[in-house]
């Protein structure tokens, strides 16, 4: 029942194609991973959920995926005559940079695994790969698109615009930019205001540095994706995905830098997730309003009425769609912690829906139902429409039930079988009951609810209140009668 194409937004060409990989089965996909400066943002794990989907759906249609995903831990300067981002931090933290990044790194890979997604194929670092670097830059030189001034080699963007098209993946133009540019420091060595730096000179107290043809120096932050990408898939590949802030100019400039080192044209098909704002506002360390992954889940912000299960914050931003801007707000999660749960209960209706003869008209309603869903994800992983496709079959189960319908074990087989591939292979998205965790929670769960009880026999009412007051407010709500008491989670 997989859909027989799938069509992807290609920022490149501004439309929307059929996904079509140079070497099939096989598929190379590059996404710009973090800088391991700081702790990973919102914005960056909207990119990681997007392309996760898409690694994963790929992978679902039978494709065989190499998946790369690049950490930064050198040459993110604030500009080309800035500071490296890696050392500043390490300067403020008054710790080496290399603790930085074994901090930050490790960060990133525990939101990564609370909020499930794959690991990359290939996780190459920027400081891992300074040979491959310094190989690209003199393959731009010798192609007469760099120059070296003062131990620092820029990219002649003006040269390479007679001969390329520089613009073709932003849309910018020269002459545009050329009245947008604000003078910086350290200008005076570029040819041309719009020259980029592919290895910049180190400072004397620049901690993390290398000997290289020009002087001893630091790679310049654009270089890095472009030297790892076409290591490990090749001089052109399929897909190179990020956040849309990266399209200027850091993906221009890979695209530039690889066509001038004769490298071909880098990815075929470029794609970009929109960005995150909050209550309507964008969200931003400036304004004091950006909320950490793993503050969502703690609610320990003061932005957030309580936290959320990682799986409803993931399943909150597959519900819009990765090109469109995304809005967060307490309603808005609240809402999705409901749908996630319908979700859950609509599968585990349809596990322990009665197997009989069944009607044609309900099999084809379902199956219908979750085709669609399928076909949404082919439509450039249109994630909220197959989620409402997953409410239809959800709805359709609730009211076979409700008119004590059964479904032939086949059908029944089938259908579940394309549910679970949905929410769980493709989505990534885990209910609580697949958690692997059940166990110890019942446990613990159980042990609090003999406190309550105890509380309740002896009348401690604070106790018994305070203890359902609180599980309530993490979605834990108990029931009591006769028999005793027991606990759902809602």
């Amino acid at each position: 029942m997989k859909a027989d194409t799938l069509w992807l937004q290609n920022t490149l060409s501004g439309k929307k194609e059929a996904f079509e990989p140079i070497n099939p089965p096989f598929v190379g996909l590059y996404v710009c991973g973090p800088t391991v400066y700081n702790e990973v943002h919102m914005g960056n794990l909207r990119t990681f959920i997007s392309f996760d989907v898409l690694n994963r759906y790929l992978r679902y249609l039978g494709y065989k995926v190499r998946y790369v995903r690049n950490i930064t831990d050198v040459g993110h300067l604030t500009d080309d005559s800035g500071e490296d981002r890696v050392e500043k931090r390490a300067r403020l933290e008054k710790i080496e940079p290399m603790e930085i990044v074994q901090k930050y790194s490790r960060g990133f890979h525990r939101v990564s695994d609370v909020f499930g997604l794959l690991d990359p194929d290939v996780e190459p670092t920027a400081t891992g790969h300074i040979v491959e670097q310094i190989s690209m830059i003199q393959s731009i030189i010798d192609k007469g698109f760099a120059y070296e001034t003062n131990g620092s080699v820029y990219f002649d963007v003006e040269k390479y615009a007679k001969e390329f098209k520089y613009g073709q993946l932003s849309g910018r133009v020269l002459e545009e930019l050329d009245q947008q540019t604000r003078n910086l420091d350290g200008g005076e060595d570029k040819r041309f205001f719009a020259d980029f730096a592919l290895w910049k000179k180190a400072s004397e107290d620049t901690i993390m540095k290398w000997p290289s043809p020009w002087g001893v120096g630091v790679p310049g932050w654009h270089l890095e994706c472009s030297a790892m990408s076409t290591k490990y898939l090749g001089k052109t590949f399929d897909i190179h995905g990020g956040g849309m802030d990266l399209k200027f100019p850091h993906h221009e400039c890979e695209i530039a830098q690889c066509q001038a080192a004769g490298e071909g044209s880098s990815a075929r098909y470029w794609m970009h997730t929109n960005m995150l704002t909050i209550n309507g506002t964008k969200m931003s360390k400036s304004l004091n309003n950006s909320i950490l992954p793993m503050e969502f889940v703690s609610g320990e912000h003061k932005l957030l009425e309580r936290g959320y299960p990682p799986m409803v914050v993931k399943f909150f931003m597959c519900q819009t769609h990765y090109s469109s801007p995304l809005d967060f707000s307490n309603e808005a999660l609240q809402a999705a912690e409901k749908g996630f749960v319908r979700l859950q209960k609509g599968m585990e209706s349809l596990e322990n829906m009665p197997e009989g003869k069944g009607s044609k008209e309900d099999a084809s309603v379902l199956l219908g139902a979750l085709n669609d869903a399928l076909n949404h994800l082919s439509d450039d992983l249109n994630t909220p429409r197959c989620i409402a496709s997953l409410f239809e079959v959800t709805n359709s189960i609730q009211r076979m039930q409700h008119h004590s319908t059964s479904l032939d074990s086949d059908t029944k087989s089938q259908c579940l079988t394309i549910f679970k591939d949905i929410v769980h292979q493709v989505l990534g998205l885990e209910f609580s009951t697949n958690s692997g965790n059940n166990d110890s929670l019942d446990k613990v769960m159980d042990a609090l609810l003999g406190i309550r009880n105890k509380a309740r026999t002896e009348k401690n009412w604070v106790v018994a209140d305070a203890l359902r007051d609180g599980l309530s407010s993490v979605g834990v709500t108990f029931s009591d009668n006769k028999e005793g008491s027991s606990w759902e989670i809602k």
